[in-house]
């Protein structure tokens, strides 16, 4: 087992990366959790007939009542309806503030789930057990938890710190191709904006089979690079914004789709190719073959690294994402590969280069 230590005064908690470790979840969720009478377990209708069983089980066998709620796998469930209905559903399960709730699942669940244990009663304990690489490696970290709205993605949400995070990797035998390739664009994100070193080691192992024999170093390089800037900048005010690499066009991306065309990772990596160009484009990234390097590794693990993109749904992202204040947006670019820097620029000026790029 791998440990690593988020820690905020007063909210620490652990990481555990362990293969099998879905079944001792009960002893550990008692452990954090130790007031707890009942737990509120939200999964997906993928996950959960996958390991809700082995769940139940194990909490069930540490002396926890736990019940399942399965929401339609999906970016769709994400909304301001079914978080209300999750608020019902644990009110008539009979939730107390004593209690917690528990997300088994991708990124999807652990946002919403996370944002209802938020909020029910004014907050209650949370604990994230990720199925999906990409809530591995980045989602499940963190606390920012939320809920998508019709202008855009997360757009109502708050920073709620899961009590413990544990992550089995063999749940990540059970993805399909794209979902995990979809878990990749973050990976490599970690890559391209603290270290390089990490970046060529996923260089060379550009494919789901190469990064599985080294898994359990790649979770805990991409887990130990976010604790650190939680650590340092929790509310996203400073070093944090950098964990945004790609995702102001990328969101862009995932509208423009209706969220279904173009899954997150999906989005995110066209995204940094985007944001690599556009640095070069200001001065800031010297090396323009780095943006070639990092389209080469992206296409090979299985990823776009060009989305067509109407030009309203850029416009509309620059001006929504939450790194915006006024009419300033601090837009993450590379200075190299391994080294990110956010930069303060009027939106309107951070457009004019975006429409150059894409030519019109």
């Amino acid at each position: 087992m791998k440990t690593l230590r988020v820690d905020l005064p007063g909210r620490e908690y652990d990481i555990h990366m362990e293969t099998g470790c879905l079944d001792t979840a009960g002893a550990r969720v008692r452990a954090v959790c130790p007031r707890a009478k009942k737990l509120f377990v939200v999964t997906d209708t993928t996950v959960g007939p996958l390991y809700g069983r082995r769940l139940l089980d194990s909490l069930a066998g540490a002396g926890l009542e736990a019940g399942l709620f399965a929401v339609p796998a999906g970016e769709e469930s994400k909304n301001a309806a079914m978080l209300a209905r999750l608020w019902e559903e644990m009110m008539a399960r009979g939730l107390t503030r004593t209690d917690a709730v528990v997300a088994l699942g991708g990124g999807v669940v652990g946002d919403l789930a996370g944002f209802a244990a938020a909020t029910i009663l004014r907050g209650v304990d949370f604990v994230q057990i990720p199925t999906t690489l990409l809530a591995q490696v980045d989602s499940s970290v963190g606390g920012k938890v939320a809920v998508d709205l019709d202008h855009g993605k997360n757009l109502a949400g708050a920073f709620w710190q899961p009590r413990l995070v544990l992550m089995d990797p063999a749940t990540l035998d059970t993805l399909p191709d794209a979902t995990f390739a979809d878990g990749m664009a973050e990976v490599v994100k970690y890559g391209c904006i603290f270290d390089r070193d990490f970046f060529d080691f996923l260089a060379a192992r550009p494919s789901r089979a190469a990064v599985m024999g080294e898994i359990e170093h790649v979770l805990y390089t991409c887990c130990d690079l976010k604790r650190r800037v939680v650590v340092e900048d929790e509310r996203d005010t400073g070093a944090r914004m950098l964990l945004n690499f790609g995702h102001t066009v990328g969101h862009a991306f995932e509208k423009a789709g209706n969220y279904q065309t173009w899954t997150h990772g999906q989005a995110v990596a066209a995204g940094m190719v985007v944001a690599a160009r556009l640095s070069v484009e200001l001065g800031v990234l010297e090396d323009g073959g780095a943006v070639a390097r990092l389209a080469e590794l992206l296409e090979a693990l299985g990823l776009p690294t060009r989305i067509q993109c109407g030009w309203d749904d850029i416009v509309e992202a620059v001006g929504l994402d939450k790194k915006s204040a006024g009419d300033h947006i601090s837009f993450v670019l590379l200075e190299q590969l391994g080294r990110a820097v956010a930069r303060r620029m009027p939106k309107g000026e951070v457009l004019q280069h975006l429409k150059a790029i894409y030519g019109g």
